[in-house]
């Protein structure tokens, strides 16, 4: 296919691909949830049935856009994802890492940005399977722990919003706070993507040249008492951790191109 009519058909794609997922949470939050409130009392049943379907959903979605032409993508240590409890932390230059993660990854819980609560096309997802908002404060912290002991999979994102192009890695402590408090060990996930495509502040109708290529590494996991060992507190412990996690993603990201 040329060039241009090759552009045009992943123009048309990628607003197929928007549109369903819009009709598709809004369908979520008008009928499948509220049924699904009426049906499950419990609410903790309540939210892990509603992480399995969305964890379901997004693999049909991921589907959609590889079988339609908006991207192409490989995964490699999908395996390291088949344990419970895991804190799984990646980088995130695009606006659809989430999508790529939650389908990846059974049992999938995650940090969400509190805005999301509020928006028409996600609010259900986030309500129903109680997904944790980053504006809980202190709370947060306890939230995370208490979803991992419970066997589930934490997925957040240590920067708290997607990578700037051009700009060095600014990761938040919460993460770190995380795991240093949990006494949790991290998953790394390391996500790259080529040509960069949905970058922060990037509409999504500027498609790139050619079709996006996303890469998934899911690496060894990383010993936390190793790399806080002989910290006094906490608190340095979670600003060493987050320090050697802003290296570590720059030099894996450096090392993917």
């Amino acid at each position: 296919m040329s060039e241009l009519p090759d552009r045009v058909w992943r123009l048309c794609a990628t607003a197929l691909c928007f549109s369903v997922f819009g009709v598709g949470g809004l369908l979520l939050w008008v009928v499948v949830f509220p049924l699904l409130s009426l049906l499950v009392r419990d609410r903790l049943r309540q939210s892990a049935l509603a992480r399995r379907l969305i964890h379901h959903l997004f693999q049909m979605f991921v589907g959609l856009m590889r079988t339609s032409g908006v991207l192409t993508y490989e995964v490699h240590g999908l395996d390291k994802l088949q344990r419970p409890g895991l804190l799984i932390l990646a980088n995130h230059p695009s606006l659809i890492d989430v999508v790529f993660l939650i389908a990846l990854t059974p049992r999938a819980d995650c940090v969400v940005k509190a805005a999301l609560q509020h928006n028409p096309f996600t609010r259900a997802a986030v309500r129903t399977a109680g997904y944790i908002q980053n504006d809980a404060g202190p709370a947060m912290v306890g939230d995370c722990i208490d979803t991992l002991q419970r066997g589930n999979h934490l997925i957040i994102f240590p920067e708290g919003t997607r990578t700037v192009v051009g700009q060095a890695l600014q990761l938040q402590r919460g993460a770190a706070n995380v795991a240093v408090k949990g006494g949790v060990d991290v998953t790394p996930v390391v996500i790259h993507c080529w040509p960069s495509t949905l970058t922060k502040g990037e509409p999504w109708w500027r498609i790139p040249a050619r079709r996006p290529h996303f890469v998934f590494r899911i690496q060894d996991d990383l010993s936390v008492a190793a790399v806080t060992q002989g910290c006094t507190s906490d608190a340095l412990a979670a600003r060493r951790l987050t320090h050697y996690l802003a290296d570590y993603f720059a030099k894996e990201t450096a090392r993917d191109g």
